[in-house]
């Protein structure tokens, strides 16, 4: 097997998650501009993928990437995997959200880890930016039910979904925002789904 760097894998999925969103690739500018790195370095990410098999191109025309599958493909480019996209997490107020499939992103196996379930939901607000999580970000979940002190959380709190910085205190629970425009959430009970695996975001 052709080994990636750890830059290539971010590169691949990248890509898969835009063919699956856009229903096209991305170009080797957007793929420059969404990694915040020299042109000419994302085309040399793309032709570096394209010598290990996990893509092939038309070199003479845009938006022709193609990831490779079946007995084509490199074995690290079968790595990719289908993480659900279930509805709208609230990083503002608790907002409901309809947890069905919502489509899905492809996360390269080794951005996961063993063993361990995902899913990922759109963030709606603007109450975790401090913490870097943006309105329109798509937030990867790690599922579990219990997480630590300091962790941001996916926590369902009378029946609403939101994400937020858990905190267990003595008496209450406490999910706190990353703004100081927003108030903590104090609550007695909290369901957790999940904790934060990371954060994807297109430009």
């Amino acid at each position: 097997m052709k080994e990636l760097t750890e830059r290539q894998k971010e590169v691949l999925s990248f890509i898969a998650e835009y063919v699956n969103i856009h229903s096209y690739p991305p170009t080797i500018r957007e793929i420059a501009e969404y990694f915040r790195m020299s042109v000419k370095g994302a085309h040399d990410h793309v032709l570096a993928l394209k010598r290990k098999g996990c893509i092939k191109q038309d070199d003479k025309r845009p938006r022709t990437m193609e990831l490779m599958q079946g007995k084509e493909a490199d074995d690290d480019t079968t790595s990719l995997t289908e993480i659900p996209l279930l509805g709208t997490v609230a990083a503002g107020r608790p907002i409901l959200a309809d947890e069905n499939w919502d489509g899905s992103i492809m996360m390269h196996h080794s951005m996961l880890r063993n063993n361990k379930k995902y899913f990922a939901l759109k963030v709606r607000g603007d109450s975790m930016c401090n913490a870097g999580i943006m309105d329109g970000d798509t937030a990867l979940i790690e599922k579990q039910s219990v997480v630590r002190n300091g962790e941001i959380a996916v926590a369902v709190v009378d029946d609403a979904v939101t994400l937020k910085r858990f905190y267990r205190e003595n008496s209450r629970i406490k999910l706190q925002a990353e703004n100081p425009a927003y108030k903590p959430i104090y609550c007695q009970e909290v369901r957790i789904l999940g904790r934060l695996s990371r954060i994807i975001r297109f430009y």
